[in-house]
């Protein structure tokens, strides 16, 4: 009897063990679904691996946050390296011939027509700059060419309409209407606030402002110099409305081989606000294919000041493409000189022109000019006699025999223009930097921003 009793005992206790167990399941907090997960595999990997004799392995249990931080990882994109193109022509010259091509026959002006023969390429690139050789004084002062220019306000809307970005407007022309001139340049320019001036100023405050352009987050400082305003001494008048390359004493007496401390000055601090420092100098001699020692130490100078690009006009002829290297390690791409865009000059050596085209790479690691698609493109400036009249800039690969033997500076300028005399100067000048159109535009679907 005690034996039964105990053994009812015993069942009730086990009975009642049982009860416990499932409401302690039933009534224990569960974890929840949005908060906890467990990872599959690592159940399934328990479950296979477990046997009766193994102690079990507990699931590892991860939060949704974690979860989340982790597909953020997975699918943010790695940096896309991209490019950005950069476009300059040379010299906009108008001479009186040029002036009139855009006079219509209700007496208004209109220039559109003068950039008809490098629209692919503005379409295309990125930055696009142009050299405003002649002063824009305004039209009450009335129109000239040589020697002292004055040229139609109505270039500016013809620039703009292009779809240029960046204008040189400091050259050796820039006073041929003193400072009145200069100033109603710069507040033309005001017209167009997309378009970045460079060179003159409005007011002597803006000198101290360094001009950055930024495309595609990349900034781009672009400084702008003249050696001086076709004048041994530098009129105080205009002093800081127009950026001075060279050195001038307390007496205004310019040093046209000692580079004016200041653009260095530009420079350097450029370099610290921008990712790309651009120097654009009016330099160098007329007419002359090859760089001058002054031109070359002054390219070094900048390069260890901090430029990365230097772009240089005034010559009227096309000089050499080289890296210049300085002490300090420093790099820079210089184009010593783009020659002409538009003009109506008497000797062969003008016609030739140059297009320059830079390709910057940006990477995660900075900006570089790439040695793809960077160089030039030779462009021949035509024009008729008789009157002498603008015709159009054509890609030197685009020119023809019949083209030159219709030139007009056969008849006004007493020249025998040859395709082969263009076509070797380019070689000799030029040499391996010339770019093809092909190469430049067959791109223009791979770009990726």
């Amino acid at each position: 009897m005690k034996k039964g009793k105990v053994l009812i005992i015993q069942l009730s206790l086990a009975f009642l063990l049982l009860i416990g167990t499932f409401i302690f399941a039933f009534i224990y907090p569960k974890a929840d679904s949005s908060d906890v997960f467990i990872e599959e595999s690592v159940l399934t990997d328990t479950i296979e691996s477990s046997s009766p004799e193994q102690a079990v392995i507990p699931p590892v249990v991860v939060s949704s946050e974690e979860i989340e931080e982790e597909a953020e990882e997975e699918t943010e994109e790695a940096f896309q390296d991209y490019d950005i193109t950069l476009m300059s022509v040379g010299d906009n010259l108008l001479h009186m011939g040029v002036i009139e091509t855009g006079k219509q026959t209700d007496g208004t002006y209109n220039y559109s027509f003068l950039f008809d023969g490098i629209s692919d390429f503005l379409d295309y690139a990125d930055i696009k700059m142009i050299n405003q050789e002649t002063i824009l004084g305004g039209n009450q002062l009335g129109f000239s060419g040589f020697p002292a220019f004055n040229s139609p306000t109505e270039v500016v809307d013809a620039i703009a309409l292009a779809g240029f970005n960046v204008v040189l407007q400091a050259s050796n022309h820039s006073a041929d209407k003193k400072l009145e001139g200069i100033k109603n340049c710069a507040a033309f320019w005001k017209t167009y606030p997309e378009i970045l001036l460079t060179g003159i100023h409005e007011s002597t405050e803006g000198s101290e402002v360094i001009p950055v352009l930024t495309i595609d987050d990349v900034t781009f400082a672009v400084l702008n110099y003249t050696y001086g305003p076709n004048m041994a001494t530098l009129p105080s008048s205009i002093e800081g409305h127009l950026n001075i390359l060279c050195h001038y004493d307390e007496n205004n007496l310019l040093d046209f081989t000692t580079i004016n401390p200041n653009v260095l000055e530009d420079i350097a601090y450029a370099e610290t606000i921008a990712d790309v420092v651009i120097v654009c100098p009016h330099w160098g001699n007329e007419y002359v294919s090859e760089p001058s020692s002054y031109q070359k130490k002054f390219a070094e100078q900048m390069t260890e000041a901090g430029a990365d690009l230097i772009i240089g006009t005034h010559p009227h002829v096309v000089q050499p493409v080289q890296w210049v290297s300085s002490e300090n390690g420093n790099r820079a791409l210089c184009f010593y000189s783009l020659g002409n865009y538009v003009s109506t000059q008497k000797k062969g050596l003008t016609m030739l022109e140059a297009m320059a085209w830079v390709t910057f790479r940006v990477t995660e690691d900075g900006v570089t000019i790439s040695d793809k698609n960077t160089g030039v493109i030779p462009m021949v400036c035509q024009y008729t006699s008789g009157p002498v009249r603008f015709e159009n800039v054509y890609a030197l690969e685009d020119y023809t025999d019949e083209l030159a033997a219709s030139h007009g500076i056969h008849s006004y300028g007493g020249v025998n223009l040859k395709l082969t005399d263009l076509q070797e100067w380019s070689r000799e000048i030029l040499g391996d930097w010339v770019l093809s159109k092909a190469q430049v535009l067959s791109r223009r679907s791979e770009k990726n921003h």
